[in-house]
């Protein structure tokens, strides 16, 4: 006996054009391959016999045919069961009509507009396998605001596409020693999503985020999809913006860390000793001999951050000097500078 394509779709025989639209609306969704990852086999098999009852049934004469002859009739073939019967007489059936299969794809493109469950998102393979489609799943409902056009299940629905929800962005604070060297840092996040039954959800998830040595301020990790999953919306993405810490010892400009000294004035004149540890826990120990003016900067070659795109290039440390000057002098003091510098 053939398939019975009315129990495929779950309607009864009186089903009318919309019965069979919102029918085929629901298990289409349900059973499409890239919906199904994991059980992507018995998908392909359902939603390929799925396509083909609605294309039989939503079709005025392949209707009749298959009413009158069923599916071996349908497709000219005779039933096993037909052995010498007269009830299967091919040649009966109307000498124009050639049953002629579509292909599934084909038929969920012309009724959605889409040839994906997930909207205008290019061919069926973004989909298929990837992680961040697992947890999608639709309302039966999705599209029961959409109108159905005079010509068919998905003529009114071309341009109506998923929309995407706009990126949900958040700070992601590390320190210079971070940014210096590299680390990994773990985000807990709780979100919702839809289930196989269009149920929304709670989920936790840890990502991973690898800081690389280098990175600046403002670098983007983005996740895909790991918004909340709200019906009939593509998840945001979210993403993070890599943020500096206040440092106690150095500031940032570019690649070059930048540190400043608190000298006395008698220490810019006669020589100062910087001693600094760097972001990787090195004793640096520079002696400055020159005289020390407010300007003054002294480098210190490629000891300053390292490059994002190559680790063995540093930018330089540059010391700058906050010299403290005394608020006032004694007439001796004043004398004798007066003497000392030649003035």
């Amino acid at each position: 006996m053939g398939v019975d394509y009315y129990k495929v779709l779950g309607v009864d025989r009186s089903s009318n054009d919309d019965d069979l639209k919102k029918a085929y609306r629901k298990l289409a969704m349900k059973w499409h391959p890239d919906k199904n990852p994991n059980n992507k086999k018995e998908a392909e098999a359902k939603f390929k016999q799925i396509s083909e009852a609605y294309d039989v049934l939503s079709d005025a004469q392949k209707r009749a045919v298959y009413d009158q002859y069923g599916e071996e009739g349908l497709k000219g073939v005779p039933p096993p069961d037909a052995g010498g019967s007269t009830h299967f007489h091919p040649g009966d059936m109307p000498s124009s009509f050639r049953f002629n299969p579509r292909r599934a794809d084909d038929i969920f493109a012309e009724f959605f507009g889409f040839s994906t469950p997930y909207g205008g998102m290019g061919g069926r393979g973004m989909g298929a396998g990837d992680p961040r489609f697992s947890n999608n799943g639709f309302n039966e409902d999705i599209f029961s605001s959409f109108a159905s056009g005079p010509g068919g299940g998905g003529a009114s629905m071309q341009h109506s596409a998923l929309r995407k929800a706009a990126p949900i962005e958040n700070r992601l604070p590390c320190s210079l020693e971070d940014l210096y060297k590299g680390t990994t840092k773990k985000m807990k996040i709780s979100r919702e999503i839809l289930d196989s039954s269009g149920k929304t959800t709670v989920v936790e998830e840890i990502l991973t985020i690898d800081i690389k040595a280098g990175w600046k301020k403002g670098t983007k990790i983005t996740f895909p999809e790991k918004g909340n999953e709200p019906p009939g919306v593509i998840p945001a993405d979210l993403v993070f913006i890599i943020d500096e810490k206040p440092h106690p010892v150095f500031t940032r400009e570019g690649s070059d860390l930048i540190t400043t000294q608190k000298i006395s004035l008698s220490e810019a004149l006669t020589g100062y000793t910087v001693n600094v540890t760097t972001l990787d826990g090195r004793n640096l120990v520079i002696p400055i001999n020159s005289v020390i003016h407010p300007t003054f900067e002294h480098i210190v070659p490629r000891e300053g951050m390292p490059s994002q795109k190559d680790l063995s290039k540093k930018g330089n440390l540059r010391i700058k000097f906050n010299i403290k000057f005394p608020t006032r002098l004694t007439s001796e003091q004043k004398t004798g500078i007066k003497k000392l510098l030649g003035a």
